[in-house]
């Protein structure tokens, strides 16, 4: 009986009307409003909540954007990442074809594996910028190398056969012996004379027993001697590729006929040629 008259005082209470007065500034009457204490507090729970719910979506929209912002930041690391492989493997196809490497089966067995399922970028990062700058000193390397293999003499400037060899020998139309610092090359008169590496012409022009003389420079320490010719084609200064014709076979001073006497020289030391023309060096 007790609980029973609680709970009818505290329904009474629940629905007791609040008046509310409304005084207008004007001379009209006031206006009273009855509203049931429900009702109020109805309203208030409700726009507590309503605070709540606008509050919490301002929260998830801030997130969002950040994540937004994330997501794209992932997207831009990504792009950049994806560009620096394909260079790689622009790389390798060209390393590959110089060297003959094998396949990159013995590189990914050699990975650490991961240690999670999320993607490391920055360790990520760091292993390309290594692998950059490996292949850049490989790239360093192989134009060292290209410019090694252009300035090495390679090949017969002239199409003939080789009429004495280098070292020492019996001099044409003498008994004695000399040293023979070249080879003879003996061809028509006119046979086109042909650079045999990439250099720039130190010496065009008589030359005494020589006869009409060539002295190209070609770096790495490089000369070579075209003599006896019949026409020099190139001038002081000029540059030359290989296989470019600088002159034309004649029998120019001391000669019994026409052929190109073909020297090499090294650091200032006449080597053998037969090696360089034959594709020995």
């Amino acid at each position: 009986m007790l609980n029973f008259r609680k709970m009818r005082g505290w329904g009474k209470k629940v629905f007791t009307p609040i008046t509310i007065m409304l005084i207008p500034h004007s001379k009209t009457r006031p206006v009273n409003l009855k509203i049931p204490f429900m009702v109020i507090l109805t309203v208030l729970v409700l726009s507590c909540l309503g605070v709540a719910s606008v509050f919490s979506m301002a929260v998830r929209t801030v997130e969002y954007y950040r994540l937004q912002d994330q997501v794209s930041q992932y997207g831009r690391e990504f792009s950049e990442i994806n560009r620096l492989v394909a260079s790689l493997e622009q790389d390798k196809i060209t390393f590959k074809r110089l060297f003959s490497l094998e396949t990159k089966q013995e590189v990914l067995e050699s990975m650490d594996p991961p240690d999670s399922g999320s993607i490391d970028l920055e360790k990520l990062k760091l292993q390309i910028q290594t692998t950059i700058e490996t292949v850049v000193e490989i790239k360093d390397y192989l134009h060292e190398q290209r410019d090694i293999h252009l300035s090495t003499p390679r090949g017969f400037p002239v199409e003939g056969y080789i009429s004495s060899r280098y070292g020492m020998r019996t001099k044409p139309g003498h008994r004695h012996k000399e040293f023979h610092s070249g080879i003879d090359l003996a061809a028509p008169a006119g046979t086109p004379i042909l650079a045999t590496a990439d250099g720039i012409v130190s010496f065009s022009g008589r030359s005494g027993a020589n006869g009409n003389l060539i002295v190209l420079e070609h770096g790495r320490g490089y000369a070579t001697f075209f003599a006896h010719n019949k026409q020099n084609l190139v001038k002081l200064s000029q540059k030359v590729k290989r296989g470019e014709v600088i002159g034309y076979v004649g029998s120019t001073g001391n000669s019994t006929g026409p052929h190109v006497h073909y020297e090499i020289w090294k650091y200032g030391q006449a080597v053998n040629p037969f090696q360089y023309v034959t594709g020995g060096s």
